[in-house]
């Protein structure tokens, strides 16, 4: 069943269209990413379902490809397409930063690292590299772990800031647990960092840990 099958009023494009994308609830978006129903239930049923049971947005959109594949409604095609939105996602915000002062829009920066590391299962250690104007020269990551660490090569990120001529760095990883308190090894591998690329007078801005929607930052804990 297509949106075709709603009422006007009900179809999320309509109401997309006439009051903006602020306004549709969880369900109705991800609706007109679905783009149709299945099974005799039309798209926002569907949508409505899949919230239900993987409990929300974020579980959802982390499920990986055969979890969501073997659920009623979804297939590989509409695993791509959320996939592929959530790049888009990424994407657009990066622009962003890299348009502007990034340290100015602090909430661009979490948005953009949520987007990108709230939904792997493993840790992975990212850097962005900024210019004098702080405007983002590249978003990397830098290494990749297990569930529970990453082994990162402080001698690797300094010579990649190098390369990219960085003035600034903000370093992020995720906590797939979904705890955000940083550990004392984070703690102790901000230091050695920052104590590395003092020596090339490329300071380390930030430090940030996503879990989950969650996204704390060591700047703001007085903890750089």
């Amino acid at each position: 069943m297509t949106f075709g099958s709603l009422p006007r009023h009900e179809r999320p494009r309509e109401r997309l269209r006439a009051l903006g994308p602020g306004s549709l609830s969880d369900s109705e978006l991800l609706a007109i990413v679905l783009g149709a129903g299945t099974g005799g239930r039309n798209c926002v049923q569907v949508a409505s379902e899949l919230l239900a049971e993987f409990g929300g947005l974020q579980p959802l959109t982390a499920a990986s490809h055969d979890r969501l594949c073997s659920t009623s409604g979804v297939g590989t095609a509409r695993w791509a397409t959320l996939q592929a939105a959530l790049e888009v996602s990424r994407r657009a915000i990066g622009e962003q930063l890299r348009q502007g002062d990034a340290l100015a829009s602090p909430a661009a920066v979490r948005a953009f690292l949520t987007v990108w590391l709230r939904n792997r299962q493993h840790e992975v250690f990212v850097g962005l590299f900024l210019d004098s104007r702080n405007r983002l020269l590249a978003a990397e990551e830098l290494f990749r772990g297990t569930l529970t660490q990453t082994a990162v090569y402080p001698r690797e990120v300094v010579r990649r800031a190098i390369e990219l001529n960085a003035a600034g760095v903000i370093f992020a990883h995720n906590h797939p647990s979904g705890v955000a308190q940083p550990s004392a090894a984070d703690r102790a591998l901000t230091g050695v960092l920052r104590s590395a690329l003092q020596l090339l007078e490329i300071p380390v801005l930030d430090h940030l840990i996503v879990a989950g929607p969650r996204c704390v930052s060591f700047a703001e804990s007085g903890l750089l």
